[in-house]
């Protein structure tokens, strides 16, 4: 397979590597539940991120061009954020994501620990 510019196997790499991050995902998941969310309501969404993680997270995410930014001209100024139009083509993905999350949580699985083992018999 060849590797593209930035040495990635996969096409899939940078874009994983994004939204993987810690926050990421969950940033994209609310803002795509809730477009045009204000920060401080973006941050009660999220529960335990410090507004200095949002804000780098968000920028980040704006850099990359999956969201938007957009500054009401009032006092104070009200910031809102969207995803992007390339960035709401991830529903489909993320829903999916959602879905398998949710079954396997259903069958005892967890993150921390994985599927439960299968319990052995004593020989």
């Amino acid at each position: 397979m060849p590797i593209d510019a930035n040495n990635h196997l996969c096409p899939m790499d940078p874009l994983l590597r994004l939204i993987s991050s810690r926050w990421t995902s969950y940033i994209v998941w609310q803002l795509q539940n809730h477009p045009g969310i204000r920060f401080g309501a973006l941050q009660n969404q999220v529960p335990g991120i410090s507004a200095k993680m949002l804000t780098e997270r968000l920028r980040e995410l704006e850099n990359a061009g999956l969201v938007t930014r957009h500054i009401e001209p009032t006092r104070p100024p009200q910031v809102s954020y969207e995803l992007t139009e390339q960035a709401r083509a991830l529903r489909g993905a993320l829903d999916a994501l959602h879905k398998v999350a949710e079954d396997w949580k259903q069958q005892g699985w967890s993150a921390d620990t994985g599927f439960p083992q299968k319990a052995t018999l004593p020989s």
